[in-house]
């Protein structure tokens, strides 16, 4: 996948990408990220001016986006194209598992109060990390940036744990590692038990009591009968361990 950020401030993007997964995606070649410096794209450098009609704040003008971005389409074709807006559809797993999908995405950054109107034209989509306000897109970009990285095909070790990731179906369950106690605080038993089946029925249960303590509004329409039971002991307070004497 080619990657592309329209950005004033490229070295937060070229510094988070030496880092983790996303230096992994790149140099195993499942990803090429290319920043575009808006500055080098605008008149003498002037990436901003006042918003017209005395309205407060600076405002990122439109021709460094538009000359930036026809640059890029020349060379590699038209990426689908990400406008990061507060208003935007927040961004979701289900986005994540879509856009990865695509040959070559691109972000273009507002700043300040924002981008000028006239920019929405580039984009395919407006998308939001939350009902909250940052000062620019370079956040989100690194969001979508390392959540689509993640996806791509050999990049992680694991390809495995995706199907265990959050959002897939019902929220993660608790991970733990050495030391089996720390400062009186224990690993639970069945974890130690190499009993392989009754860690995976651990595992589902505790990913369906967080998903009912947290987030109900994600539980699964389609849940299955022992899903079902499941999260009927735990709604009734019955404790994993008293459930599955009850199943033997």
């Amino acid at each position: 996948m080619k990657f592309f950020v329209f950005t004033i401030f490229p070295e937060m993007i070229h510094v988070y990408a030496q880092y983790g997964i996303v230096k992994q995606a790149i140099k195993k070649g499942a990803l090429t990220l290319e920043v575009i410096d808006l500055r080098q794209y605008a008149d003498k450098g002037r990436v901003d001016d006042e918003a017209y009609g005395g309205l407060p704040g600076m405002v990122i003008k439109p021709e460094p986006v538009f000359r930036a971005y026809k640059s890029i389409t020349e060379r590699y074709g038209r990426p689908y194209t990400i406008l990061p807006e507060p208003w935007g559809k927040r961004l979701v797993q289900q986005d994540l598992d879509r856009l990865s999908q695509k040959e070559s995405l691109a972000v273009i950054c507002g700043r300040y109060e924002g981008i000028d109107e006239r920019v929405r034209v580039l984009a395919d989509e407006e998308l939001s990390l939350g009902d909250f306000v940052l000062s620019g897109g370079e956040i989100f970009a690194l969001a979508l940036l390392e959540g689509v990285a993640r996806l791509l095909p050999d990049v992680l070790s694991e390809p495995e744990s995706l199907l265990s990731d959050s959002f897939r179906r019902w929220l993660g369950y608790p991970v733990y590692t050495r030391p089996p106690e720390y400062e009186g605080l224990k690993v639970p038993g069945v974890l130690l038990s190499g009993n392989h089946k009754l860690i995976e029925l651990w595992k589902l249960w505790h990913s369906i009591e967080r998903t009912l303590t947290y987030r109900p509004d994600l539980i699964p329409e389609d849940i299955t009968p022992l899903e079902r039971d499941i999260m009927e002991s735990i709604k009734k307070g019955i404790k994993f361990e008293e459930w599955i004497k009850m199943r033997r």
